[in-house]
């Protein structure tokens, strides 16, 4: 038990008391596909779950728009009661349509009730974090985030929730809401072929607040993947486990929340934190990226 506890080192977020491993995990994939309706395995679901804690894991991610409704129940199911230091960080900002789409729900109607179903499906009565998602499927867009920003204050004021998180969100509505209320984490798409949010990242970083990336190996084009996985083949490694070793070593406020349904991959992914990657590797990553080096 606890046999890779500090995966990746630890981080503390800004002006609470919440410490966790750097090396997480999403519970995204625990649904159905296309992230709606229940898993094919539930008791699969359910032992990668138990696993990641038992591993080490104490920092999970998670909404009530997977599934909806079926993510959360499912971490309930086998997670519950909490172990002390595990903090579940939830988001709400869109709901799910019939057909599986990805409707924004930012009302001031929509947060209270998302952060109500989080509670009720997680079984809590306080959530650690909540992240606002903003933007579209596509990414950030330019649009205001005080009225979401101030609901969420609202709740935060009256105890359902201890901490503000944002997702997909640019550096100026970071600006924007943090003027409203102090923020502890931003998720946003990044990885070592995806390179724009740098500048935001150092940001984050001097704040003393999280960046949380997703999608570690999305957006890399066919040669990118093949120069990653030639560079994986030489270090031992899979190709996942160097994206995420190279986004620890990337800067000290980034977390992980890999995601998977399978325990196998589970163990994959956290073994990356044990990963050293030599001078050599991070300047051929950087040179994926067609960044020069640090």
């Amino acid at each position: 038990m606890n046999n890779l506890k500090n995966l990746g080192g630890t981080f503390t977020f800004p002006g609470t008391n919440i410490t966790v491993n750097r090396m997480g995990y999403g519970a995204m994939q625990l649904a159905g596909p296309q992230v709606s309706g229940p898993p094919r395995d539930r008791a699969a679901a359910l032992a990668v779950l138990r696993e990641a804690v038992a591993s080490g894991v104490n920092h999970i991610d998670t909404s009530d728009f997977y599934g909806p409704h079926v993510t959360n129940q499912i971490i309930r199911e086998a997670l519950h009661p909490y172990a002390a230091g595990l903090t579940i960080v939830t988001k709400i900002g869109f709901r799910r349509g019939p057909d599986a789409s990805w409707i924004p729900a930012k009302s001031h109607a929509d947060l209270v009730a998302a952060v109500e179903d989080n509670l009720t499906n997680l079984g809590l009565d306080v959530l650690d974090i909540v992240n606002i998602r903003f933007g579209t499927v596509g990414g950030p867009d330019d649009s205001s985030v005080e009225p979401q920003v101030t609901a969420v204050a609202e709740l935060q004021r009256k105890g359902l929730i201890r901490h503000i998180g944002l997702s997909t969100v640019t550096e100026k509505q970071y600006e924007e809401a943090r003027a409203i209320a102090p923020i502890v984490c931003v998720q946003n798409l990044y990885n070592v072929a995806t390179r724009h949010a740098d500048p935001f990242i150092d940001r984050l970083a001097r704040d003393g607040a999280a960046y949380v990336p997703y999608f570690p190996l999305g957006g890399f084009s066919p040669l990118q993947a093949n120069e990653l996985d030639e560079m994986a083949a030489t270090l031992s490694a899979t190709s996942m486990q160097v994206a995420l070793a190279w986004l620890l070593h990337r800067a000290p406020n980034i977390l992980l929340i890999p995601g998977t349904s399978s325990v196998t991959h589970l163990r994959e992914n956290l073994a990356a934190a044990k990963h050293t990657l030599p001078p050599e590797a991070l300047n051929k990553l950087d040179d994926i990226a067609g960044t020069t080096k640090r």
